[in-house]
């Protein structure tokens, strides 16, 4: 106590005399570290000799916290929601969510199209019953809390009420009522690569990918998966490398962006983006194919998402490139892309969605959201964005009037038609 009071009437003679740091003597300072030092350690002893009684209870009113906090944050959302859409253009605003992690995917309930999932890093998992101008945050009873934030849930798909989640480290997650609640299937460790991806085809039945290129089917919740590939992409490689497809020598083992489109074709990227791979229904392997341009893929993806219409393509720098309608799966050659004239500055093209046949938009680094009108043939920067604390990483339109942005740091931007 007589201490502390010294060190008080010191630093006030400190002030009076004029010193602007007023700053201890080093002497002073290490003692008073370690009185901290020696109160953190009494503490910290404190703790440890607790009972195992004291101990659930102190777990029990650390869960009690976390649910009070993420109240709070709901309470915060007016404020944060009004400076979110001032600062946005027109056509969207952002909408305040209790959390910033990345958001990676995002899907509504085909039977309650206002009842959506938002899932991404750090076990977030968020529901919505208003078409997702508000979002609550869920947590599964089955799982330790600090064990769910090392979950990151990349991809979420419903067919009705029948909907499934996969994550990492290799999670899958299944629900047959809209989301009430969730079975936890599992992952065999002998699955060639990691899932990552996985799209719902009706009840009990969904169709998922790995990292390697194996595809496979349930129709019994999960119980069960037929291979629908005969081989994985290593072997394919190693079986078709004198093709001359640029880059295949290169290739690391895994794949990423794989798109599905409605009628169950693939798109893949090899992981350094040298080359690209497809592959279709009765196929017994994924064909590779060579990029046209010296540039590195950096995302691609189905017209309106169906390959009857085309593709695109977006390159490292800022290039963007479009097929014609009806490309063809079966042949073995290159797919013919059309340059389309965005000017980024040099910023890479993350992802782009279609709203119509003829509007679509172009989610690019830095938070920058482009728009044509024209079917690409002219570009312009949407106005605002650009203030977005977040990279935007994914664009979906569920409709002519239902779109979302998903970024990071928990960016969230809902479309206004």
């Amino acid at each position: 106590k007589w201490l502390n009071n010294f060190l008080l009437f010191y630093k006030y003679m400190n002030s009076f005399v004029g010193f602007i740091n007023g700053r201890l003597p080093d002497n002073l300072f290490v003692i008073r570290q370690r009185i901290s030092k020696s109160q953190k350690i009494f503490l910290g002893k404190t703790r440890l000799s607790m009972t195992n009684k004291e101990n659930i209870k102190e777990n029990s009113e650390r869960r009690e916290i976390v649910k009070v906090l993420s109240i709070t944050s709901l309470l915060g959302f007016p404020h944060k929601k009004a400076l979110a859409e001032e600062k946005n253009s027109s056509k969207w605003k952002q909408i305040s969510l209790p959390v910033d992690t990345v958001l990676f995917d995002l899907d509504f309930v085909k039977d309650s199209p206002k009842h959506g999932w938002l899932v991404g890093s750090k076990g977030t998992f968020l529901e919505t019953i208003d078409g997702g101008e508000n979002w609550i945050p869920r947590t599964f009873a089955n799982l330790d809390p600090d064990e769910e934030l090392t979950y990151r849930f990349e991809t979420i798909s419903f067919s009705g009420n029948d909907g499934w989640v996969i994550g990492k480290p290799a999670i899958m997650l299944h629900t047959k009522d809209g989301g009430k609640s969730w079975l936890r299937v599992p992952v065999s460790p002998k699955l060639p690569g990691e899932p990552i991806s996985i799209t719902a085809l009706g009840p009990d039945s969904a169709e998922m990918t790995t990292s390697s290129g194996a595809v496979y089917i349930t129709d019994n919740g999960g119980r069960n998966w037929k291979a629908q590939v005969k081989e994985t992409i290593d072997s394919t490689l190693n079986r078709t490398i004198s093709s001359g497809v640029s880059g295949a020598s290169y290739f690391t083992g895994s794949i990423i962006g794989v798109i599905r489109d409605l009628t169950g074709k693939y798109l893949a990227i090899s992981s350094r983006g040298n080359f690209f791979l497809t592959w279709q229904p009765g196929q017994e392997f994924w064909i590779p194919r060579a990029r046209e341009t010296s540039r590195r893929i950096q995302g691609m993806g189905f017209i309106q998402g169906d390959s009857k219409k085309g593709i695109w393509m977006s390159t490292r720098g800022g290039g963007l490139g479009f097929t014609e309608s009806n490309v063809d799966f079966d042949s073995v050659n290159g797919f013919e892309f059309t340059n389309s004239p965005i000017k980024t500055g040099g910023y890479g093209i993350l992802d782009v969605a279609f709203k119509n046949n003829e509007e679509l938009w172009a989610a690019c680094g830095g938070g920058i959201l482009y728009k044509s009108l024209n079917r690409g043939k002219t570009w312009e920067k949407e106005p605002g964005t650009e203030k977005i604390a977040g990279n935007l990483y994914k664009i979906k339109f569920f409709d002519s009037e239902s779109g979302f942005v998903l970024g990071s740091n928990g960016v969230l931007l809902k479309y206004l038609p």
